[in-house]
C-alpha cells in the first residue's frame, strides 16, 4: 500500500532537491541528529583527551566551541525549514478549506431552493385543498377526514387520575 504525500511536502521536497546548499544542509542535519554522530564524538573526544592533550584540554575546548557554533547554525536551518514547511502546509489547507466552504455553501443554497420549490408544489396546494375540505367536516374529524385521536383516559399518562368505582 502506497501512502500518498501531502502536496506541500511534494512541492517543498522538489524545491529543496534543486538547491545544492539545501541538500548539503539536509544531509548534515540528518547526520548530526543521529546516534552515529554521538558515537563518533564519544570516540573522537575520548581519544583526544587520552592521547593528544592531557590537561586542561585548551585545543579540545576550542574545537568543541567552534563545532557547537556550526551545529547550532544547522539546527536553526532545520528549524527554519520546518517553519517554512508548516506555513506552506497551513496555507494549502486554508485554501482547500475555503474551497470546501464555498462548495458547501453553494450546495446548501441549492438544497434550500429545491426544498422551497418542493414545498411550494406539494405542501401548499395540499394545505389549500385540506382547508377547503375541512370547512365541511364536523369538528371531531382531523384535517384529512379521519377521526381525531386524543389522549386516552386510563392510559399510562393518566394512571393516577383514573376514576375507579368500588361497587
Amino acid at each position: 500500500m502506497s501512502l500518498s504525500r501531502h502536496p506541500v511536502v511534494v512541492r517543498i521536497d522538489a524545491e529543496r532537491a534543486q538547491d545544492p546548499q539545501l541538500r548539503i544542509a539536509d544531509r548534515i542535519t540528518a547526520f548530526v541528529g543521529s546516534m552515529q554522530f554521538v558515537y563518533l564524538h564519544l570516540a573522537l573526544f575520548g581519544g583526544w583527551m587520552l592521547f593528544v592533550e592531557r590537561s586542561p584540554w585548551p585545543l579540545l575546548a576550542l574545537v568543541a566551541s567552534l563545532e557547537a557554533i556550526f551545529l547550532s547554525t544547522f539546527v536553526l536551518i532545520g528549524q527554519n525549514r520546518q517553519a517554512h514547511f508548516q506555513q506552506a502546509k497551513a496555507d494549502h489547507e486554508f485554501s482547500e478549506s475555503e474551497q470546501e466552504l464555498k462548495l458547501n455553501t453553494a450546495l446548501t443554497q441549492q438544497i434550500h431552493d429545491l426544498t422551497r420549490e418542493i414545498h411550494g408544489r406539494v405542501v401548499e396546494p395540499a394545505g389549500a385543498a385540506a382547508t377547503r375540505k375541512d370547512a365541511s367536516l364536523p369538528p371531531w374529524h382531523g384535517a384529512r377526514g379521519s377521526p381525531r385521536r386524543g389522549p386516552r383516559r386510563g392510559g399510562p399518562r393518566d394512571a393516577g387520575s383514573t376514576n375507579v368505582s368500588t361497587s
